[in-house]
Order: structure tokens, then sequence, then C-alpha cells
């Protein structure tokens, strides 16, 4: 089970104690309603939207919201803020997983949807340049006629900024990357208000420190996002997607180390088991045997897509693949990756009034299959109903533990079956996350991950870029 946060308001951040001082937030409060009017908004209603992400059940509201419009509102807030001491939490369009969005020490929620514009496409550079508030469907809404897409797909129609913010990654990976690979720049407001513009629009640069990565996957804890510059990539002229089954779970995994081995490049490779498969068929009404399966898809000329589905059907005919079926017509894709995308909820609707744990790991390739197996073994072993799923072309898997919020002894073992995944993929020389980042709900992971040395960094770079750590206090390391 994920880490529990402390109590609110008065709790440990790094070696000192994370208090505001007496006035200081009705102070930050009247400096908002006098400045941004009905854009400032306390309402409970308001702040209880703002408490949490789509995983982390913990919810824990900021004192106030605000909805700035522009970069200049963005530093005002800060610096406002920053002289009080008050906290700012960045929020996009709160689908991410592991509480980075919930405000433990309260403060004020920085909501940044209302900046979403596109600001520049550069198609002869294959980049543009959005605010951060946009989602990734609205670049791609945005492009269309340009023969340019934006491909990380998380599978939520997440903001760029929280994608930047957690380092995402998803279904494509395999082949596109994460966003590691495709942001090139960002210009970001810094804790005492200052803006600053990292990394530049050129393909690569030796230029100083590579603060541009630093801030991927930092979790808005070193600053607010402003702008982003992404790459973009050519929309590829074929694409089909396929199913297949295969009659046991290490059947299909061992056939995904054996297709990414390979050097085919395939644009994705999903697996679903069959728990995930039968509440997909249920959500979704998608008719698939109820078997191990994956999800794959195929980018390229018209040859070069029909030369990496024969090798792909190969390969799972090799480990006993069935009723490999394609998906060639636009319509048929967007239902079979629509239904990958709401695998999650299509696995909480097996067990109405649950609660949500999902766990992600991500393993060296030569080590999947055997984590997927002990896994599910471990799984099975506990009598919890937990569906697997995952990006597996890349080592990534989740588990979507659904323990009942009633049940202490199913929430005990959640914690054992995770624990064991999450020591596992570290002995194989894995992380303890792959794509879902730490926020509240993975520090100790973290910390059994890197260890105090390297925590300690980290937590040096913290205090040198937010000296009183406004900036989403109690994440990644924070208490």
């Amino acid at each position: 089970m994920p880490d529990q946060p402390t109590t609110p308001k008065a709790v440990q951040t790094g070696p000192a104690e994370f208090a505001m001082a007496p006035g200081a937030l009705e102070q930050a409060i009247s400096f908002l309603q006098a400045g941004f009017g009905d854009r400032v908004s306390v309402a409970p209603a308001i702040r209880q939207q703002h408490a949490r992400g789509e995983g982390l059940a913990t919810s824990l509201p900021p004192d106030a919201v605000v909805w700035p419009v522009d970069k200049h509102e963005v530093c005002a807030i800060l610096a406002r803020c920053n002289e009080l001491g008050v906290p700012v939490i960045g929020y996009g369009a709160g689908s991410s997983l592991e509480g980075h969005v919930s405000a433990p020490h309260g403060g004020i929620c920085l909501d940044m949807s209302r900046m979403d514009a596109v600001l520049a496409v550069h198609v002869d550079d294959s980049d543009c340049v959005v605010q951060p508030g946009i989602t990734r469907e609205g670049v791609n809404a945005h492009l269309k006629g340009t023969g340019l897409f934006f491909p990380v797909d998380p599978g939520a129609n997440a903001s760029i900024g929280g994608m930047v913010s957690t380092r995402a990654s998803g279904t494509t990976t395999l082949r596109y990357g994460s966003m590691a690979h495709n942001v090139m720049a960002l210009e970001v407001a810094l804790a005492d208000g200052r803006l600053v513009r990292l990394g530049t629009r050129a393909r690569k640069s030796s230029a100083g420190y590579d603060l541009v990565h630093l801030m991927i996957g930092s979790e808005g804890t070193l600053g607010i996002i402003t702008e982003v510059t992404l790459r973009l990539h050519p929309l590829p002229t074929d694409v089909a997607a396929a199913t297949c089954a295969f009659p046991t779970l290490q059947a299909a995994v061992s056939a995904v180390t054996e297709m990414v081995q390979s050097g085919v490049p395939f644009a994705r490779i999903e697996f679903l088991d069959e728990h995930q498969i039968r509440a997909c068929n249920l959500h979704s009404q998608l008719g698939l045997v109820e078997l191990p399966t994956l999800f794959l898809e195929f980018h390229g000329s018209e040859t070069a897509v029909r030369e990496q589905a024969e090798s792909a059907q190969e390969f799972a005919a090799q480990h006993g693949g069935v009723d490999f079926k394609w998906a060639s017509r636009p319509e048929d894709r967007t239902q079979l990756w629509r239904a990958r995308h709401l695998a999650y909820f299509a696995a909480l609707a097996l067990r109405p009034g649950c609660s949500s744990i999902i766990a992600d790991v991500c393993v060296p390739m030569s080590a999947l299959a055997e984590n997927v197996a002990l896994a599910r073994e471990h799984i099975d072993r506990e009598a919890l109903i937990a569906p697997i799923l995952g990006h597996v072309g890349d080592g990534n898997f989740h588990v979507v533990f659904m323990p009942m919020p009633d049940a202490p002894a199913e929430h005990a073992a959640v914690d054992r079956v995770y624990g064991a995944m999450v020591a596992r993929a570290l002995a194989a020389g894995g992380t303890c996350t792959g794509e879902h980042g730490i926020g509240m709900g993975k520090k100790a992971k973290l910390l059994a991950e890197c260890g105090p040395d390297v925590i300690a960094l980290m937590q040096g770079i913290k205090k040198s870029w937010d000296p009183k750590s406004i900036l989403n206090p109690g994440k990644i390391f924070g208490a």
C-alpha cells in the first residue's frame, strides 16, 4: 500500500519543520482575491476537487485555488507566496496516481488549465511551443493537417505540464520515447517568482548543466512550468493494430521479450492478463478470448507495417499465441486503444466500492517474465483481486490492487505483495516506478531504491532552487 502522509500543516520537510507563520495564509488569499477576482475560490467543493488525483486515495485539499492565465500572473503568485512562506501546488488535469496534487500542508493550488494555448508550431523543425495546461489530445488536435503529431501517450488525457512534471511515458514509449526524449526546452517560474528559460530548440547542446532534464520528473517541487517546447514526429503513412492471446502469462511475456530483442520497431506492445481482459470485455464490449493477451501496434510504410506484423505473428506462434486478430480500420483501432486506456476503470468495475492501489515497477527486459510471473503467483497466493497490465515492451508493468476499504487483512496483503514486487525489481536492476512517479505514495520506496546519500543530493538541489520549500512540499522525499 502506498505510504500514507503524516498529519498536514506541521510536519517534517527535510531537516526543518514546515509550518506557515500566523496570518500568512490569510494574507496570501487576500492578495489573490484582490488581484484575481472570480479566478480564486475558497469554496469547499472546489478545494475538494483539487485535493487528489486518480490513484492515491488520500484527499488533502488546498486552502484556495487560483486559475492564472499567463506567465506573469504565475510569477506574481509565486513571489507573494514565497515572501509569506505559503505552499504552492501546481495542478494540471488531476490524472496523476501518487498524490502529486494533494496539499498535505494546505496552501494555494495553482490550476494551470486556463493556460492551454499552442504558442507556435515549427513544421520545418518538427517542434512546437505550448502552454502547460493544454492536454496531449489538445496538442494533437491543433496539429491536424501539419503531418506531425506528439506521440507520448500515458493513457489519460493528461496536461503537458503534468506529463513533464512526472516524466510521463506510456503506450508508445517503445518507439517514440518518454517525455524525457520529447521535451526540448522549458520556461519555468521559480519559487521566488523569477522566470527562466532552460534549453533551446536546437536538436543537441553541450552547454552547461542539463537543467531541462532536471525539471522533467521533478513533480512541481523545483518550479512551475509556464511553456514547453515539444519534439514532434511525422505521422506514419500506415498504422495497423492486432491482438493475440496466449495460453499462459509466462508465454505472453516471453513472447514480448523476444519481440523486443528482435529489434523490430513496434510502436506499442501492451500486455493485459486474463483478469484485465475479462474486465475490458465487460466494460468496453470487446469480445476477446479471456486469456493473457498482447495489444500490438505497427507504424510505418505499408510494406514496413506488413513486415512488422508478420514478424510479430511468428514470434507469437512460437510461444503458443492464438486468435491473432487485426484492427486496421481507424475506428477499430480507436475502439481497441480506448478499451486499453479505460482498463483502470474497467478493473474497478469488477469490484464496486473497492479502493485502488496501482503499483508500477520497471525492470530490464531479461527480468520481465520472471517478475510478472512471481507477482501473479504472489497475488493469487494472497487471494487478492488484482489484474496485471502494462507497457511491457519497455519492461514496465502495473498491478491494480483492489482491496475493500474496510478490510485491513486485504490491505496488509497488498503491502506484502507490493513490497515484494519492488524488492524484486530493485534486485534485478530495475526501479520502483517506471512512469507514475513518487509523489506522496512512493517516498519510502524511493529511499530503498536510491539510498540516503542520493536522497540527500536531491534535497540539496531542492533547497537551492526553493529555499523556503514552498513548491509542492511533502512530495518525493519531504514528509
